[in-house]
């Protein structure tokens, strides 16, 4: 089974991930849209994030207008992103040609308010050490805490020839307070667009053993086992992550057994 996604060429909508298809909990669509056109949908039993990924653009749920809301690109700006409560209407209306928007959703139960989340609301968290670093933002994590029902959002940027995720980690199995139970999806970007990452994907006895190439745009599901990144030098490598799950919001990754040796270098090097 495979659980890449490669980047295709498109115009309007597509879901490239439908909730259920490779993770029950996790779905991502993309929206590209040309100056003046505009696209709308209805939640019905999923929440939704739409983050705004490059362009300038309106989007609308329920009657609710937010205005103007821009991002030059995913490398340049922190995000902008607008929450979609269940059972709701939304709306975009391109402002700029080239506009592109994720469409994250989860099933979801409990039906919220809609809100914003404006670059300034993004949390920043810089991890790791050595040749692991990366930079994390959280859209929707722990700052929307009763404020959404099960999705998290956030974006992560791998430095040139570092790794990230790392030491590797899973949250496929509910065993709190070592582990959470969320299955996850990455889309991502590359810069410059003709470099490359690479995915892994691994569990315990090796009965999942994946490795994919990623170019820009691509998007992997990663319902379960353990799942680092690497960026190839020279070249920087983006992702967006949507996770949910049957238990709550509490992200708790359990490292690798075999690499979690690797929590204690970070105090040996101060």
């Amino acid at each position: 089974m495979s659980y890449f996604y490669p980047a295709k060429e498109q115009k309007g909508f597509r879901q490239v991930i439908p909730v259920g298809e490779k993770t029950a909990y996790t779905g991502f669509g993309l929206l590209k849209l040309a100056a003046g056109e505009s696209y709308g949908a209805e939640t019905k039993g999923e929440e939704v994030v739409l983050v705004l990924l490059a362009g300038k653009c309106h989007i609308t749920v329920n009657g609710q207008t937010f205005d103007n809301l821009s991002r030059k690109d995913v490398f340049a700006e922190k995000a902008t992103a607008v929450y979609v409560p269940i059972n709701s209407r939304w709306e975009v209306a391109a402002l700029s040609p080239n506009l592109e928007v994720a469409v994250l959703s989860a099933p979801a139960e409990r039906q919220f308010a809609p809100f914003i989340i404006r670059p300034e609301d993004v949390i920043f968290n810089h991890r790791g050490v050595l040749n692991w670093q990366r930079d994390v933002y959280d859209i929707m994590v722990a700052n929307v805490e009763g404020k959404v029902d099960r999705i998290v959002v956030g974006e992560t940027y791998s430095f040139p020839g570092q790794w990230s995720s790392y030491p590797s980690h899973k949250h496929d199995t509910q065993n709190l307070p070592y582990e959470c139970q969320m299955d996850e999806i990455y889309y991502f970007k590359v810069k410059p667009t003709e470099g490359f990452g690479v995915q892994i994907m691994y569990n315990d006895d090796l009965s999942l053993r994946e490795a994919y190439m990623i170019k820009d745009g691509d998007a992997v599901a990663l319902p379960a086992g353990y799942h680092p990144v690497a960026a190839a030098p020279g070249f920087q490598v983006y992702y967006l992550w949507v996770m949910a799950g049957p238990h709550g919001r509490q992200l708790t990754p359990n490292d690798d057994p075999k690499l979690k040796w690797l929590q204690n270098i970070p105090a040996m090097l101060k």
